[in-house]
């Protein structure tokens, strides 16, 4: 027939259009990938970090070591575990029980830097004993830092344990120390003094 065009194509995805389209959704889908045909097919766009796991809390120090310290944190259960202790600097985690603290005590010789990671409790400081006249409430993720020579406190004023890590430089506690409880570190306490 005389005018008539002819279209040679074997693939009519759209048999409702007179003319095919201009592109072809499949074409496309080799030059770019999955998306948008299936968005299931792609990778998330996050990248959820690696699987949590337990590690074994001992005392690493003095070697070379890395650790997520967030999840050392609230993985431990003692009242206080050394978890590296160099010769210059040790880092130590902690959980105190709901309506606990960790004690009044003073540093004379070295600053303190303690991260709370769960939990609340109010810090006291200061320059003496019975006047602790310095008074914050902290929170997950506070930090707080305590000048050498300051009596301090951390109260746990939650319903659930505070896990906080410490950082003393130079190390407070013996290579390898862990004290199950409270008492187990006031006994310590005693007998180091003795």
């Amino acid at each position: 027939m005389k005018g008539m065009i002819t279209v040679n194509n074997t693939y009519q995805p759209y048999p409702y259009y007179a003319d095919t389209p201009m592109y072809d959704p499949y074409t496309l889908y080799h030059i770019y990938g999955t998306y948008p045909y299936p968005y299931w097919g792609n990778p998330p766009m996050y990248h959820p970090g690696p699987p949590k796991h337990c590690i074994k809390l001992k005392d690493y120090g003095p070697e070379p070591f890395v650790l997520n310290i967030q999840e050392a944190t609230k993985q431990n259960n003692t009242f206080r575990t050394a978890l590296w202790t160099g010769e210059y600097l040790q880092l130590t985690l902690m959980s105190i029980n709901p309506g606990d603290d960790i004690g009044l005590e003073v540093h004379h010789d070295h600053d303190q830097f303690i991260r709370i990671e769960q939990g609340q409790g109010i810090v006291k400081m200061g320059d003496k004993k019975d006047m602790l006249d310095f008074q914050e409430k902290v929170y997950d993720d506070y930090a707080i830092f305590i000048p050498a020579g300051k009596w301090h406190n951390l109260i746990n004023t939650g319903c659930k344990p505070l896990k906080l890590y410490s950082i003393y430089a130079p190390p407070e506690h013996p290579h390898g120390t862990v004290h199950e409880t409270k008492a187990d570190a006031e006994a310590d306490e005693d007998h180091h003094c003795h």
